[in-house]
């Protein structure tokens, strides 16, 4: 897995890049949480190039949706490939969680 991120207008956007399973969601929670502890309130899920997603995954991107909800802040997943895209509505995440098309749609949304 690879996860970058970058901030524009006071929105971060984080691509995650791979495989967001048992091997990476501690890495994926450190980086997070960082950006959390920054004072970032506003995330944009670029998931375009994500893979794959493990329960391991999905509990690191709910983990950062309720802490963000408790601090007023907003996360939006965009982008999804096919696949990703199954995984989050068979986990009815996609009832909890904004999904857009594209990233762009997603910096609106947020």
């Amino acid at each position: 897995m690879k996860l970058e991120h970058e901030e524009k207008d006071g929105i971060v956007c984080v691509r995650v890049e791979g495989r967001l399973d048992a091997d990476s969601a501690a890495q994926a929670e450190t980086a997070l949480k960082g950006l959390l502890k920054e004072g970032k309130t506003r995330l944009v899920f670029d998931l375009g190039q994500m893979d794959y997603i493990s329960s391991a995954g999905l509990r690191v991107i709910l983990m950062t949706v309720k802490e963000l909800q408790n601090k007023k802040g907003k996360v939006v997943l965009s982008a999804l490939t096919p696949y990703v895209r199954e995984i989050f509505d068979v986990s009815n995440f996609s009832s909890i969680i904004p999904i857009t098309d594209t990233v762009e749609a997603g910096f609106l949304k947020v």
